[in-house]
């Protein structure tokens, strides 16, 4: 009796253990996210998605289209955040888009921000045209992760699909 309950024990712990693994391996998701221009004449744009709290403090930079580092302090609120707090976003850095295409990129959204309060913000910035700080500004709640959203700017729409 005495080493089955040593057996119990054991096999209850080497449950909890792979639970434990099974909920870090799903603390994030990774989401697609295509974003569509508008059909504006100009450079490519460079967009930054951020993670803002509900104060509108810049929480964590998911994505960068643009990897010319010469252009950031062009996206003023993010660049500002980003130079108090430098971070090594080489991982989710890709190309500026041009109008009227198309970007899809994955981006990595940690499960516990969603409808909790944050927002998603998408600034952006053209070389020698008008900059956005709130190019599309949305909720982080599941419906909005499943909604079309339309930008105010250089962006026509947003849509994600879980990857």
């Amino acid at each position: 009796m005495h080493r089955l309950h040593k057996l119990s024990v054991l096999l209850l712990f080497l449950a909890l253990l792979g639970a434990k693994d099974v909920f870090s391996q799903s603390a994030t998701t990774k989401y697609k996210c295509m974003v569509q221009m508008t059909n504006y004449m100009g450079e490519g744009a460079y967009i930054v998605i951020s993670v803002i709290d509900s104060k509108g403090a810049y929480v964590k930079t998911l994505y960068v289209l643009g990897s010319d580092k010469k252009w950031y302090p062009d996206v003023k609120e993010w660049y500002k955040a980003y130079s108090k707090k430098p971070a090594n976003i080489s991982a989710i850095t890709g190309a500026s888009v041009t109008g009227g295409d198309r970007s899809v990129n994955v981006i990595e959204i940690e499960n516990a921000m969603i409808n909790a309060g944050y927002k998603l913000r998408f600034e952006t910035a053209v070389e020698d045209k008008e900059y956005y700080v709130k190019d599309l500004e949305i909720p982080l709640t599941g419906e909005t992760l499943k909604a079309r959203n339309e930008g105010t700017g250089y962006i026509r729409y947003v849509r994600f699909s879980a990857n």
